[in-house]
């Protein structure tokens, strides 16, 4: 095998990406969905590429049993906190990733959470399909009126500009966090940048969209949750680690918030049982974005950073 066009797949490539790789004259190997650590340090000697996702630990270790072929990671997502950028650098390895493809598949699915779990969808589905339904009743499942609400937005990138975009229609406000102004987003969507603790307090529905790490690990806990107002809905579709799950659980629990909608969790795929348990909190599993349009297109992104860092190019969409 040549080790200059030696490409591993860490876990799985859709044939968008994988035509591409083997067009271009790449000898791929595929680890497939069950592969754990183990098995790809032993696949991955002579890798000239290793395509990651999310649930791959891109470690030293890795890294090391590559070996000095080792060009580029190619992380099928826009996060990467999955990598050791550090140690990728050091070893003069590019790490690449995926954005704008998924922009649209995930803040629609977002929006799809908003609205689930403001009126209770699942809550009052599972109540239904149980036979518990007894008949309309004024009083019962009553959720969130959306329209007028005050959006929060905690992360105004790519994602969660499309969020503000698709929620403006419907917002009486939209808040906003980030690291720096974004005065276009405020022009164009009449959104004001505040502290987080305000935000929290006067938003109705708070969305998170903010990159995961040791910065924002449980960026909302439990002094957060009780800041929030007794009604209001989380919804997170960025990364499980900014949400302190137990803690969340807690205050559906106790009331201290309306509802929650999840897309991610902290140890994927293991969802805590009480999350699971919790009132009032909608799940899904990590398909933000789990569209035919966007994984396609995020596979033949991945294929062609890999392409273009064999080839001595600089990949589109370098971010170490």
């Amino acid at each position: 095998m040549s080790e200059a066009r030696s490409v591993l797949v860490c876990r799985r490539l859709l044939p968008s990406g994988l035509d591409l790789l083997e067009a271009a004259g790449c000898e791929v190997r595929e680890a497939g969905l069950e592969a754990d650590a183990g098995t790809l340090r032993k696949l991955a000697p002579g890798s000239a590429a290793l395509v990651a996702d999310p649930t791959v630990p891109v470690d030293s270790d890795l890294l090391d049993a590559a070996g000095p072929a080792l060009r580029v990671v190619a992380n099928f997502a826009v996060g990467y906190d999955n990598v050791d950028v550090e140690a990728c650098r050091s070893r003069e390895v590019a790490v690449t990733n995926t954005p704008d493809v998924l922009t649209n598949a995930t803040a629609e699915l977002a929006l799809g959470l908003t609205f689930a779990a403001a009126r209770h969808t699942s809550g009052a589905e599972a109540t239904l399909r149980a036979g518990q339904w007894t008949g309309w009743d004024p009083g019962a499942m009553l959720g969130l009126e959306l329209s007028g609400a005050t959006f929060g937005i905690v992360g105004l990138g790519r994602i969660g500009r499309r969020y503000a975009q698709l929620v403006e229609p419907l917002a009486g406000e939209i808040l906003y966090v980030a690291r720096k102004p974004k005065p276009d987003a405020e022009a164009e969507l009449t959104a004001r940048r505040v502290g987080l603790d305000e935000l929290l307090r006067s938003s109705d529905v708070v969305s998170l969209h903010a990159p995961g790490g040791a910065e924002t690990r449980h960026l909302v806990g439990s002094p957060e949750l009780a800041a929030m107002q007794g009604h209001a809905v989380l919804v997170n579709t960025s990364r499980g680690t900014l949400v302190d799950s137990g803690a969340l659980a807690r205050a559906l629990e106790a009331r201290e918030i309306g509802a929650a909608g999840l897309d991610v969790y902290e140890s994927e795929p293991d969802v805590p049982a009480e999350l699971l348990d919790a009132p009032n909190c909608v799940l899904l599993p990590h398909v933000g974005s789990a569209t035919r349009t966007a994984r396609d297109e995020m596979a033949r992104l991945a294929a062609r950073n890999v392409l273009a860092s064999l080839e001595g190019r600089e990949p589109p969409n370098r971010v170490a």
